[in-house]
Order: structure tokens, then C-alpha cells, then sequence
């Protein structure tokens, strides 16, 4: 579906072209929906920064997570998994997930605040939506920030995910949602996780072109 993530980006820029020239702010989730976000930001004239969110990673089971949390201190759970988690254990993943974006908002936004986001019109993307929660997180910090008009933006989700987000925010934009939709790396020819040193590098590149 996509060469990679500079390829969705570009294409996912397009389907957003009318808000071209309009003030938009971009919010990218680190660190795969960075090089995705600064291809939509750089084609909008739109400002362009990241939202730190993190997965709540299922004990024993890391690549699952159950919930998210943002920078904000917003925490979104699974229903079916907030009472079968002991409290104190949530808590201490809690702790270690604030830490790793406290960590993020460091050495990939240089500890700089986010832009305003309060009456503004807000694009939050990311290279895929498969659980939604680093979304959904980043969707209530928005919210508490009292933005004007919020928009989910993503190459690739499932279409339950699609219809779940839209009930939450303003517009949800999606390339690509396969019948059979298990992982976001399917939707991509040539796929890796992002280092932070790759992460930085794009966001100094569009630092450059200001």
C-alpha cells in the first residue's frame, strides 16, 4: 500500500489539502509518525511539532498495550482491562511510561512546551492506528487544552478503530483500511522502527526550513 513512511505521508498530505494555507497545527506521535507527520505538515504550511504518547504495555505481553497515557497526564484504559489490572501495578506502568516521555519531550522536542493548541485547529498524526490508545490519549489532551477543531489523520487502521475515533473527534482521515487488518507494518513495503537519531534528524531538518 505504501512504498514507506515518506511515500504515506505525501499521500496522506494530499487527502488533507483543505487545510492547505489554514493555520493548522500538526501533531505528530513519535517516534513512526514523525517522518509521516513532517510530510503533511511541510505540504499543509502548517505548524509542526510532536505529542508524546505512550502505550500502557500489558504485563508479560509488551507489544500489547491496554491503555495509553500523554504528556498531559491523560490516561486512556481498555474498558475490559481496567478492573483485571491490580491498581498498583497500572500505577507503576503508569510511572515508567511517564518517565519514557518525559525522556521524549527531552531529546525529540529539546524539552520545549507544545505549541498552543487552545482554539486552533489540531492534525494529529501517526504512521497507523491498531489499538487507538496512543490516539485516543493524544485526542483528551487536546480536548483539556480546549482546542477549536481536531482532526485523526493516519495512513492506515482498521474501520472499527475509524468509527470509534469519529465519534470523538471532528474528522477522521484514513488511507487505507484492510479487511484483515492485524499489525500497521502491513500496510508498508519497506518497514523498521524509528531510533531516536533518525526521529531528531527529520525534526532538525524542519527546523532548518523555518
Amino acid at each position: 500500500m505504501f512504498k514507506d513512511r515518506k511515500d504515506a505521508g505525501k499521500k496522506l498530505a494530499g487527502a488533507l489539502k483543505k487545510y492547505k494555507d489554514k493555520g493548522a497545527l500538526v501533531l505528530a506521535i513519535p517516534r513512526g509518525g514523525i517522518e509521516v507527520g513532517y510530510e503533511v505538515a511541510k505540504y499543509l504550511n502548517a505548524e509542526f511539532s510532536i505529542i508524546v504518547s505512550r502505550k500502557l504495555p500489558f504485563p508479560g505481553n509488551p507489544e500489547f498495550g491496554f491503555g495509553a497515557i500523554s504528556e498531559d497526564g491523560s490516561v486512556f484504559i481498555i474498558d475490559e482491562y481496567e478492573k483485571q489490572l491490580p491498581r498498583g501495578l497500572v500505577e507503576d506502568i503508569i510511572r515508567e511510561q511517564k518517565l519514557e516521555i518525559n525522556r521524549r519531550i527531552s531529546i525529540l522536542r529539546k524539552g520545549k512546551p507544545l505549541p498552543q493548541i487552545e482554539a486552533r485547529t489540531v492534525i494529529l498524526v501517526d504512521d497507523g492506528i491498531a489499538m487507538g490508545g496512543t490516539m485516543r490519549a493524544s485526542i483528551s489532551l487536546c480536548k483539556n487544552k480546549k482546542a477549536k477543531k481536531i482532526i485523526v489523520a493516519s495512513p492506515v487502521s482498521g474501520t472499527r478503530m475509524e468509527e470509534e475515533l469519529a465519534s470523538s473527534v471532528d474528522e477522521v482521515v484514513i488511507l487505507e483500511k484492510p479487511v484483515f487488518f492485524s499489525a500497521v507494518a502491513q500496510a508498508y513495503e519497506n518497514w523498521h522502527d524509528v531510533s531516536d537519531a533518525e526521529a531528531v534528524s527529520i525534526l532538525q531538518k524542519w527546523e532548518a526550513s523555518l
